[in-house]
């Protein structure tokens, strides 16, 4: 080898180790003037790491510290060829192949050393890293070459790898979010929210109505309206009543009051609450209707009477009662009938207890303990006082019929209450209007006949009553009651005490196949 010529440099291999069954230190590229690297015996001197134990002196696997990164090799001064300036050396030919100094030797020509190469060591993947020499006298590592079948990424290539993790990390953190999303929904769905749920609710408003509302006339009326709970010696009995003046009477049933007897208690409450003894000022069975009396109760508010003659079938009404003792219980409705003639009562077989009322016939619900209460307008005044219903097992009293209400309900007009209220107040007892004749109540044609005799075996149309003064005589029928058709004695009865004693009455009789008309004054009898 001509000096000042540098050799190739190549990866070496060194013999295993005797016993250690492990490769020794890698080989490394060297000048051939310089000692071998790894052999101290040549002088040659590992680089720190190496000798450390930093970089596997044996064996080491590539993973096992950080790969180096190779620095360049520095260029070698050229050395004096002893020629005179400006003249270049003569090349010598390269060697060949299998001589000294030829590339499968590890050494140079001039060594003279011949070692047999490791044909593996190129492709070992798991040989240390080969050191070079650096200016500094020291030698470098660097990481050894692996075959793994996969080639070095482009910098384009690791640009759309780094795009597609992206997308491919945002498509993924979208599905979690979409489920967790779901999750979560489905949680808010179910119970409302992660904190206490509070439903929507409309803002409070004024408490006022319209005046011909039913919450309105409620308002009205309910402080004039009472519950009567009436003790006796063999029943007890619920009803309701309203207040006629500021002197405490009080309108209601006669059969509201009728457990109560000579010895019993009757007790008002006021929709307020307050309580107060009552007694009895007087009542009419007839026309089913009585009038308590409370004492040193202040402020009371009566209740404003209305005029029944002016009610209209389908006109709007309010009914406020204490239904099976629920008291201040509203319900409204129509009139659904007017003039309907009703019978009520008749419990104690000689027909001294029925009543006979010309009623209002109304669809607001009624049910017993209704009784004596007030049905009213659209004007919160009195048109009727609730007395009877037609329940589903054909009972049409109060207190007897416990079926309840079936839409059909009746109340005592209230011009013919207050004209018995009044004479109860003042008397302590009511009058009838009367024809002065007997009927024979088991007549079944139509009509209402006159019967043959009276009760006691006496004429059947009293002397100088009414009747025998307009001329009825006993077997006449009569048909009609100032142009309205009747079909019974009762009807006939409700027609007449729907008047007062002294007004003029209209009748048309059949007598032999004939109508002839009549006409008469109602006389007065004492009620019971």
């Amino acid at each position: 080898m001509n000096e000042g010529r540098p050799t190739k440099a190549k990866w070496w291999s060194r013999p295993r180790a005797e016993g250690t069954g492990t490769d020794t230190a890698p080989a490394h590229l060297t000048e051939p003037d310089s000692p071998h690297p790894a052999d101290p015996s040549r002088g040659g001197a590992v680089h720190g790491a190496a000798a450390e134990g930093g970089i596997p002196a044996q064996g080491g696997t590539p993973f096992d510290a950080p790969p180096l990164v190779p620095e360049p090799e520095p260029e070698p001064e050229p050395e004096s060829s002893g020629l005179p300036d400006g003249t270049a050396p003569t090349p010598e030919p390269p060697a060949e192949s299998g001589e000294p100094g030829s590339a499968e030797y590890g050494d140079s020509a001039e060594s003279g050393e011949s070692e047999t190469p490791d044909p593996w060591r190129n492709y070992d993947p798991w040989a240390a890293a080969p050191a070079f020499p650096q200016d500094d006298g020291h030698l470098r590592q660097h990481g050894p070459f692996q075959q793994n079948g996969v080639a070095v990424p482009t910098a384009e290539q690791r640009r759309r790898r780094a795009r597609k993790a992206l997308v491919s990390g945002a498509v993924a953190l979208a599905l979690v979010s979409g489920g967790v999303g779901g999750v979560v929904g489905a949680y808010l769905e179910r119970n409302g929210g992660l904190t206490d749920i509070e439903l929507p609710q409309a803002a409070k408003e004024a408490p006022g109505r319209a005046p011909d509302s039913v919450a309105g006339i409620a308002a009205h009326a309910l402080p004039s309206v009472v519950t009567l709970h009436v003790h006796g010696s063999e029943e007890d009995g619920t009803g309701t009543g309203f207040v006629l003046d500021a002197e405490g009477h009080i309108l209601t049933n006669n059969h509201v009051i009728a457990p109560a007897g000579g010895s019993g208690t009757i007790t008002v409450t006021f929709s307020g609450g307050q309580t107060a003894k009552a007694r009895v000022v007087g009542h009419d069975s007839g026309y089913d209707l009585a009038v308590v009396k409370v004492s040193g109760v202040h402020g009371l508010a009566p209740m404003p009477l209305g005029n029944s003659d002016s009610v209209q079938v389908g006109d709007p009404v309010v009914a406020i009662g204490a239904p099976f003792d629920l008291a201040n219980t509203v319900t409204s409705g129509i009139i659904s009938a007017k003039e309907r003639p009703i019978t009520a009562g008749g419990e104690k077989g000689d027909g001294t207890d029925v009543s006979y009322v010309d009623a209002l016939q109304t669809d607001a619900p009624i049910n017993p303990g209704n009784s004596g209460g007030p049905l009213l307008d659209s004007r919160a005044r009195v048109i009727g006082i609730n007395s009877a219903i037609r329940s589903a097992d054909g009972g049409s009293d109060l207190e007897t019929g416990q079926a309840g209400s079936i839409g059909l309900g009746f109340a005592i007009p209230v011009n013919q209450a207050k004209r018995v209220a009044e004479e109860l107040i003042n008397t302590g007892r009511a009058t009838h209007p009367v024809i002065g004749v007997t009927l024979d109540m088991n007549y079944a044609g139509d009509g209402a006949r006159v019967g043959a005799k009276a009760a006691g075996g006496g004429p059947a149309v009293a002397a100088g009553g009414p009747g025998a003064k307009a001329g009825i005589r006993a077997g006449d029928v009569v048909t009609e009651v100032d142009g309205t058709r009747i079909h019974s004695g009762q009807e006939l009865i409700v027609k007449t005490r729907a008047h007062r004693p002294g007004d003029r009455l209209r009748l048309t009789l059949r007598r032999g196949g004939a109508d002839r008309r009549v006409t008469l004054v109602l006389g007065s009898a004492d009620g019971d």
